[in-house]
């Protein structure tokens, strides 16, 4: 879900259609009539899946796709679509000012503490080149978006360009192509250029309207939608409701075997790349790995299953208590793909008038600051107690924010029944079971800090990073206004999870490790599935996807030369 920092607009028309059936489309291959031998099986349809597909198939690989999900783009599809992507000559082409030397300086800022110098090399030599192969061989429209790096105070930091957004995709040159394709989870159908421009307010509803209509895709649906149609012109086969079930070596090459649609199938192939995304959506996984409940909004198809697929034929693991973490409203009417999910609630916690509170009543964390390392905080173990301080907290606000900003897809001004409210702030606490007192302190400075502009408690809207998802319209501190018009209104936030970022070991191949750090043969790793580039840290908005489409083009590449 990489790169969706929030949209706080409501959903007016939402991403596509709904799920549930199963992808009927005349280019893809009928999970039932799958058969043979393959060069390359992929187990997953998101960024990382098809980007090693497309790529492995330019060198006249024969190439399957298998999705375990009735729908295509799996998390990639949900989210907001970006990548980061440092010294990349679409930004430069721009005017943004970039280079080798500052992206290595950066990350070596971001993740050098764990990560390897020829690691940091490899990435900000790699990203760029999967840009310039993504842009020139594919039918991606990307534009590189004015969001700054998420520590502007760090060495090689960048205020823009290294971000790439999806420019808006029609796909009515596929026929089925938009039905085929997961919708989002909540994000309107905006590109995040667009969604961006709004200062956190609704989006215009006939645009939306129009795109629904039209099967217009943007965000990671554009993203999705354009790799597809990439890897169609190529002759790749994809299939959903095809999940790879099994894998076995047999002799130099893998036996593939497949369930749903094509249960009891067996394809051979001497490559398989496991692309299936993370394991946050298996309940047994996360206790097992995982130091704290989370709640997670990706793809519910997110199960663990290439990770177990691994660890079956002998992989390593990596960093298997990584996340990548945001702060989540999960009002009750949320479902996706059928089960109870929730929304991104970063954007609604940095824009002015609202506060963010544990059961204490007292604010803990800068609101503004990236989701990533919020929700480190909202995690946060108290001594004394040995439970999370933070998790759940709280959003509160008053009215003068809900008349000019939706919350978690409501519509502006239009309180929803799941939001709790009061006349006053003691009794909202009392509503919410937390400390009236501490919560009444705690609106006083923060008001007094508000009509002055400045956060004297955590420096929110300081940074330019913070500022970026503000309200440009509000003075002096777009991240800043007081909460003093009743009725005041309280939603749950709790730590959530895009995905998960720990897995299966790999080399810069994206070959899975065994456990002497030797390659498995023929078996190759990429997203979320895989051990994290960035080591459970976040450098810029699309890190996700930055790291899983660097990877996956090191993948095609290495198949397309081996082969």
């Amino acid at each position: 879900m990489s790169g969706g920092d929030g949209v706080s607009g409501g959903d007016g028309v939402s991403g596509g259609p709904g799920l549930g059936g199963t992808a009927e489309s005349p280019l893809l291959t009928p999970a039932g009539n799958i058969s043979g031998t393959y060069d390359v099986v992929v187990a997953g349809s998101g960024a990382a899946g098809l980007v090693a597909a497309i790529r492995a198939a330019d060198a006249g690989l024969r190439v399957l796709v298998a999705e375990k999900a009735p729908l295509l783009g799996g998390t990639t599809a949900a989210g907001g679509g970006v990548m980061w992507a440092p010294n990349n000559h679409l930004a430069r082409q721009a005017g943004y000012r970039d280079s080798h030397e500052d992206g290595v300086a950066y990350l070596t800022e971001a993740a050098g503490h764990v990560v390897t110098r020829a690691e940091v090399e490899w990435y900000i030599s790699t990203a760029p080149r999967a840009v310039a192969y993504l842009d020139a061989e594919t039918r991606l429209s990307l534009t590189p978006i004015a969001r700054p790096d998420y520590h502007m105070e760090w060495q090689g930091a960048a205020d823009g360009g290294r971000g790439l957004d999806n420019d808006a995709f029609d796909p009515s040159g596929y026929p089925g192509l938009a039905e085929a394709i997961r919708p989002s989870s909540y994000f309107p159908l905006l590109t995040m250029t667009e969604r961006d421009r709004l200062n956190g307010r609704a989006a215009d509803p006939e645009l939306l309207a129009r795109r629904a209509a039209t099967g217009v895709r943007t965000m990671g649906g554009a993203l999705v939608g354009s790799l597809l149609a990439s890897a169609l012109d190529r002759g790749v086969e994809i299939a959903v409701s095809a999940p790879v079930e099994d894998l076995a070596r047999d002799g130099d090459k893998w036996t593939v075997t497949l369930g749903g649609g094509a249960a009891g199938r067996t394809v051979s192939a001497a490559a398989v790349v496991l692309a299936s995304g993370g394991f946050e959506w298996n309940p047994r996984l996360r206790q097992a790995f995982l130091p704290f409940p989370v709640t997670p909004i990706s793809a519910p198809s997110n199960e663990g299953d290439g990770l177990e697929l691994g660890l079956k034929a002998g992989a390593a693991v990596a960093d298997m208590t990584a996340i990548w973490g945001v702060p989540v409203i999960s009002e009750a009417t949320h479902e996706y793909d059928g089960v109870r999910s929730g929304r991104m609630g970063n954007v609604e916690m940095t824009l002015p008038g609202s506060i963010t509170v544990n059961a204490a009543g007292k604010r803990f964390v800068n609101e503004a600051l990236n989701y990533h390392d919020a929700c480190r905080v909202f995690a946060s173990v108290d001594p004394l107690t040995g439970r999370q301080q933070n998790n759940p907290a709280w959003l509160v606000f008053d009215a003068a924010y809900l008349s000019k900003y939706p919350v978690a897809g409501s519509a502006a001004g239009v309180p929803a029944d799941w939001m709790k409210a009061a006349d006053s702030l003691e009794e909202l606490a009392g509503k919410i079971g937390i400390d009236p007192a501490g919560l009444a302190t705690t609106v006083a400075r923060f008001n007094d800090d508000a009509l002055k502009g400045v956060d004297t408690e955590f420096h929110r809207g300081a940074a330019p990073q913070d500022r970026f998802l503000g309200d440009a319209a509000n003075t002096p501190n777009p991240c800043l206004a007081p909460l003093r018009s009743a009725p005041f209104y309280a939603v749950r936030i709790a730590a959530g999870v895009l995905g998960t970022s720990g897995g299966l070991d790999t080399d810069f191949n994206g070959r899975v490790l065994d456990r002497h750090r030797q390659p498995i043969p023929g078996l190759y790793a990429a997203g979320n599935v895989s051990a994290g580039v960035f080591r459970n840290n976040y450098p810029g908005g699309g890190a996700t996807l930055g790291s899983a489409i660097t990877r996956a083009f090191a993948v095609g590449e290495h198949l397309a030369a081996t082969l």
